[in-house]
């Protein structure tokens, strides 16, 4: 910092960060040198190679002239009220559906409902990520269909992708938990018509590409302050899938753009969280001995219901939540189940869920690595304008 000429965070809220904590000293000192640069995705691949069905009928719309420049996606906002436009969306999301339940029941032999909800959560295993809360909320809902069989609840189909780090024993656990949980459920037909996991082998990008433009809800659930920016959740975005997230990287951004009512946001600020961090105050036991429902989950991990009776495998992952809990999964797990009931029944009114979904998409302009790489190049390296539009 000292030496170079300029320090960027990749999203608003990462660079407010670096400012006033993280790097607050050199800030103090250099302030002229610290800038924002918010991550962008190349969206001529994550839009119109990867879902082609959708950039095809995009045109028909508003033209070509998005395909060189992604702030013409805007134009799409006209459409927010048509309906033979939802129903040409919903026509083709589902095609992109098939196609991936196509992939999934070649490479895995798992077979899943296309008209189902796709929740996906994509992305490197990480504890800030929190895949583990989402993992024990399947287990919550599992228990809920379990007790209620007649509650009401759209069917959904809860898809993982992710790869961890070679020593990182933590994450490694968490996918072996996801497997073991998925085993259970899958197999047990009192509620295959209502709910499947999936846990996506050999996660890339080249599979990346069909998950994507299948998609209908975009799980964002790090700890807020945690994700430095994020850029899955503009190719969600890019697509037409709705963000279940909290205020945290990019995603504040991406919620400024589409508008609150066009996402579902759940869970402490990032302000919030670094309080609890730099003051204390947070006992997770508090929560496990209080609430029954998280209490019941949690036991489950060390009573063998999802490793044949073994009471050991799961026993790092039950203490990290029980004593500490860094990442506070317990502190946002019940704000984090609502919103996603919200989800559940909003996903019932087809008219509006489809309205959500072309906004998203034609609102997911500024989010275009043009857009980022011009600002390196007018900012930080100071050269010549490079794009021809």
């Amino acid at each position: 910092i000292h030496y170079g000429m300029s320090v960027n965070g990749v999203a608003k809220l990462h660079t407010q960060i670096l400012k006033n904590t993280e790097l607050n000293n050199f800030y103090r000192i250099y302030p002229e040198k610290f800038n924002n640069k918010t991550n962008g995705i190349t969206f001529r691949r994550w839009l119109i190679h990867c879902n082609n069905g959708l950039a095809k009928y995009i045109e028909t719309l508003i033209g070509s002239e998005y395909r060189h420049d992604a702030e013409k996606l805007k134009d799409l906002l006209k459409f927010a009220g048509d309906k033979n436009v939802y129903d040409n969306l919903l026509e083709i999301k589902t095609d992109n559906k098939r196609n991936l339940a196509e992939y999934l029941k070649q490479t895995q032999g798992i077979e899943i409902n296309p008209q189902s909800i796709f929740d996906i959560q994509i992305k490197r295993l990480h504890e800030y990520k929190r895949q583990l809360m989402n993992i024990m909320h399947i287990m919550y809902l599992y228990n809920q269909l379990k007790d209620n069989p007649d509650m009401k609840f759209y069917p959904t189909t809860f898809i993982f992708g992710a790869k961890a780090a070679a020593g990182y024993k933590t994450a490694k656990q968490t996918i072996k938990l996801i497997n073991a949980v998925a085993d259970v459920i899958n197999n047990d037909p009192a509620v295959n018509d209502k709910m499947k996991v999936v846990f996506i082998e050999n996660y890339c990008v080249s599979n990346a590409e069909i998950i994507f433009a299948a998609s209908n809800v975009s799980e964002q659930i790090s700890t807020a302050s945690k994700e430095a920016s994020g850029t899955g959740n503009m190719k969600f975005m890019l697509n037409g899938a709705i963000t279940l997230g909290t205020m945290d990287g990019a995603n504040v951004e991406i919620v400024e753009e589409v508008g609150s009512e066009n996402a579902f946001i759940f869970g402490m600020s990032s302000d919030e969280v670094m309080g609890y961090e730099a003051n204390g105050g947070y006992n997770p036991r508090e929560i496990y001995e209080q609430d029954a429902d998280i209490r019941r989950v949690m036991d489950q991990m060390v009573d063998g219901t999802y490793s044949n009776g073994d009471t050991e495998t799961f026993r790092e992952l039950f203490n990290s939540l029980i004593n500490q809990d860094v990442y506070f999964i317990l502190k946002d797990f019940r704000s984090y189940a609502e919103a996603r009931a919200k989800i559940n029944e909003a996903y019932r009114d087809s008219k509006a869920w489809n309205r959500m979904a072309i906004l998203n998409t034609a609102c997911s302009g500024k989010f275009s690595s043009d857009r980022t790489i011009e600002e390196y190049v007018r900012d930080i390296w100071h050269l010549k304008k490079v794009f021809v539009k």
